[in-house]
């Protein structure tokens, strides 16, 4: 599974790069309002430091706008991936871009069928929001589980599932047994795939057995 981060904080960004963990980021016009910055400065700083898919959100909601704004924020960088909504008009904007060979992120997708409509226009990403399906009272891994399943039936599709809306660990893992191909992470929750309380105990009573030999490594 590949791991994208969902923010716009260029300081976040850097330390979890430095990693190697960081296969892509996501951004959202909210993310980009948080960071208090320019638009494009923001974008074009997160793909200096990210050589993998930079998902950049069109604002426009008509076929026409969406192809406009994509247009110049596929300038910005070769990794860019033009996000744009999953309606009638978003679908039109996700195939002309794919038919010139740019990176589509069809986002806010709630259903199998709007999935399967993604894969049909072509999309690079399709991003189902779980954590907003669960916060309804629905269950955002049964659509995971859904998706997969269609798009393993059929060799010509080639849109990824990138999980969106993800709000804890167990919906990380939960994805990946899915066969999800990606997961969109909080910085808060990717650091939080790394702890156990065992590690943290195992952890401190080899420490404390070291400290009783006397030795040091260096």
């Amino acid at each position: 599974m590949k791991f994208f981060v969902d923010t716009a904080d260029i300081k976040e960004i850097r330390e979890l790069a430095s990693t190697g963990l960081l296969d892509g980021v996501t951004t959202n016009p909210t993310l980009i309002a948080k960071s208090g910055r320019d638009f494009f400065e923001v974008i074009r700083e997160i793909c200096a430091h990210v050589p993998g898919p930079v998902s950049a959100e069109v604002t426009a909601t008509d076929a026409e706008g969406m192809i406009r704004e994509g247009e110049k924020l596929a300038k910005i960088a070769k990794n860019v991936a033009i996000k744009v909504p999953l309606t009638w008009d978003g679908l039109k904007a996700c195939k002309h871009f794919t038919d010139k060979g740019t990176m589509v992120n069809v986002t806010l997708c709630f259903s199998a069928a709007q999935a399967l409509l993604a894969a049909k226009a072509g999309a690079t990403f399709v991003s189902p929001f779980v954590g907003r399906l669960d916060d309804i009272g629905q269950d955002g891994m049964q659509l995971i589980d859904e998706i997969c399943t269609i798009y393993r039936q059929y060799d010509t599709f080639t849109t990824q599932v990138l999980v969106a809306s993800v709000r804890s660990p167990q919906h990380v893992t939960d994805a990946a047994q899915l066969g999800a191909h990606v997961a969109t992470i909080p910085p808060s929750v990717l650091k939080q795939l790394v702890s156990h309380p065992l590690t943290d105990k195992g952890l401190a009573a080899f420490l404390s057995d070291w400290q009783k030999t006397g030795q040091k490594i260096a």
